[in-house]
């Protein structure tokens, strides 16, 4: 059996519906993007990948620095985004799972199953089961594990089968991967004979602790602890597998195993380093261990790795890896704001990470992050439409960065659409006596508390609006506690009122959260006021890119302007250090988001005539800047975009 204590499991997703801003979200995936990521996938080839009766389709997109004719055997260590298709069609799988639970589409799930016949005949009798080594790279397996992504699309095709059999009732894709965990268990392990290896680009963890709660075995749980424990020790296995494999250890790409936070012991990491969205989703694995396995030593190392994170390495925006060199981290402080990598999968990833950690109970200094990248990194990588898509997410742009239709390394289109598709599962959390609810948002869950199904509806705007209304539903009455999360920026301003009693929020306060605890009855109602007034955000003065620059947010948001609302040259705008006098407007061609009027400074530039410089300052005018959710901009017409604007001095 698992090991307890007290844990908090996300809800699954078919126990919450959801209107309001994420229904709106949701509904765009059902009608668009979950039909579009096959289509797409398909037009890429990986259909043609998977299908054992047609004829291999060699190297479609060829492997960096190496040429179309050349054989994939002869660059053994050389890396192409075709050998992580499995991962794409595996996540499109689990979007369009997620998808069905809110709207049925049958022509949809009979091409899904149309997939999973195909992946069930390509699978290997022993169990192995990945498209680039069957059919393109034949008996190549389980020799480079650190560049080629082996473990990492087993893991997506297995949170893909979890999803399908949870949304359909149909076993087939599960069956698959467990005989798959299966192989595994008989490949990796500490005993003689086995490899005591673990994936370069993790996800294979956390997708095992999925596996293992549905299923109930506690050998793939695990076999997840055994690749977070030998993660980083000596002697390192990456070495060891290169010099078995004829290739020299130190000639790879990035020349670093800080690159895949192999180059210490998990424990004892403290820096976050390396590639972003591995470092993610390692962590994420790492707090469902601690959760499981009730790991202290798990939970104090990433608590330094947050903070090092937080603290010193994401954007406002919850962004975070701003290089595009490495698709990861650099120095401290580092926050470029043009060039900004912040993929879109990396802060997926952080709302991965943040809601894993809530595992042992809420704290808000994890949800709150959680939040703000979902609502600002993560969630401006999907179009209004469900059609288009962000790779990257800067906080500046001269009016030449637009979405995608697809994408050479197609990871993020389907990762921004599986997160939003399932986003009920990370808005509340339950235990055997408390339920969390750690985000806002129009809908209702339904759960089993105390021996009680109790269904929690929430009445709410958010985040265009703060007021949000509660209302418990249940037979009888039973005894648990309602946790609801007080945002940071609430503190000491959020009201809460209990059958409109009011409810002093110090008075139930515990770890950020209004905990009331008591025997509740049908029709129990909590009123919650977060206030929503626009504030500013000013970096610490390190972040040498925005010195003399602030921020706008509003509740969860942060805000930006756009040129196509506010004209060109948008770093002449200037805030003014009072915020009191503003309007809000609901705009129609944004879906009704809720922009903000501000009153600014503007500098002049026609003031300099054909100079570049002048002695003198620009001119000041007085003028009216537009600001608009940063994770709607380029839903319109294409333009200029900033997030850091002047603060007046």
């Amino acid at each position: 059996m698992m090991k307890k204590d007290r844990q908090f499991r996300p809800l699954p997703v078919p126990s919450v519906r959801l209107g309001g801003l994420f229904g709106e979200r949701q509904d765009a995936i059902c009608e668009s993007t979950a039909t579009i990521l096959l289509d797409r996938c398909i037009q890429a080839g990986m259909l043609k990948q998977i299908d054992p009766d047609e004829p291999s389709p060699g190297v479609v997109i060829p492997p960096h620095s190496m040429s179309p004719t050349m054989p994939a055997t002869e660059h053994k260590a050389m890396v192409s985004t075709q050998m992580f298709w499995d991962s794409d069609f595996g996540k499109s799988i689990e979007t369009a799972a997620y998808s069905l639970y809110r709207q049925p589409n049958p022509v949809l799930e009979a091409r899904i199953d149309a997939i999973i016949d195909l992946y069930e005949k390509l699978q290997r009798p022993d169990g192995y089961l990945n498209s680039w080594y069957l059919r393109i790279v034949p008996g190549r397996e389980w020799t480079n594990l650190r560049d080629t992504h082996e473990l990492y699309c087993a893991g997506h095709l297995i949170e893909a089968a979890v999803a399908y059999f949870q949304a359909t009732g149909k076993r087939k894709l599960l069956d698959v991967m467990c005989r798959y965990v299966d192989h595994m268990l008989a490949v990796f392990g500490d005993g003689a004979g086995q490899r005591r290896g673990y994936c370069g680009h993790e996800e294979i963890e956390l997708a095992l602790v999925k596996l293992a709660r549905v299923t109930g075995n506690q050998q793939y749980l695990d076999l997840a602890k055994f690749f977070i424990d030998e993660r980083g020790t000596e002697p390192h296995y990456f070495d060891s597998e290169a010099r078995n494999d004829g290739r020299d250890p130190k000639n790879f790409v990035f020349g670093t195993y800080e690159y895949n936070q192999a180059h210490l012991p998990v424990r004892e990491q403290t820096k976050v380093v390396g590639h972003a969205v591995r470092a993610m989703y390692l962590y994420s694995g790492m707090a469902d261990i601690a959760t499981e396995y009730s790991d202290d030593s798990l939970t104090a190392a990433l608590d330094t790795l947050w903070d090092d994170l937080t603290a010193k390495q994401m954007y406002v925006t919850g962004g975070i890896g701003p290089a595009a060199a490495n698709e990861g981290f650099t120095d401290y402080y580092d926050l470029p704001n043009e060039s900004a990598y912040a993929e879109t999968c990396a802060s997926v990833g952080l709302v991965f990470w943040a809601s894993r950690m809530l595992g042992r109970g809420p704290n808000r200094r994890y949800a709150d992050i959680m939040e703000q990248a979902l609502y600002n990194g993560a969630m401006s990588g999907l179009s209004l439409d469900g059609k288009t898509f962000f790779y990257e997410n800067p906080l500046e742009s001269a009016g030449r960065h637009h979405r995608w239709t697809w994408h050479r390394c197609p990871c993020c289109p389907p990762n921004i659409a599986r997160l939003l598709a399932s986003v009920g599962s990370y808005m509340y959390a339950a235990s055997a006596d408390e339920i969390a609810v750690h985000l806002y948002g129009e809908g209702s869950a339904k759960t089993t508390i105390a021996g009680t199904i109790v269904t929690l509806a929430q009445e709410t705007r958010y985040p265009w609006d703060g007021a949000i209304r509660f209302t418990v539903s249940l037979e009888g009455t039973a005894r648990f506690a309602i946790s609801l999360r007080i945002p940071e920026w609430a503190e000491g301003e959020a009201k809460l009122r209990l059958n409109g009693e009011v409810v002093e929020v110090t008075a139930v306060a515990a770890d950020g959260y209004a905990r009331i605890e008591r025997d509740w009855r049908n029709g129990d109602r909590i009123d919650l006021d977060l206030p929503l007034a626009l504030r500013p955000q000013y970096a610490n003065p390190k972040v040498r890119q925005d010195a003399g620059r602030v921020a706008l947010m509003r509740g969860p948001l942060v805000y930006c302007v756009e040129e196509t609302d506010n004209g060109a040259d948008l770093s002449a705008i200037i805030v003014p250090n009072e915020l009191k006098e503003r309007q809000e407007v609901a705009l129609a061609d944004l879906n009704g988001a809720v922009a903000v009027d501000l009153p600014v400074k503007r500098e002049e530039t026609s003031g300099f005539g054909g100079a570049l410089y002048l002695a003198r300052r620009a001119e000041r005018t007085s003028a009216t800047a537009r600001l608009v959710p940063y994770h709607l901009w380029d839903n319109r017409a294409p333009g200029a975009m900033l997030v850091w604007l002047q603060a007046e001095k």
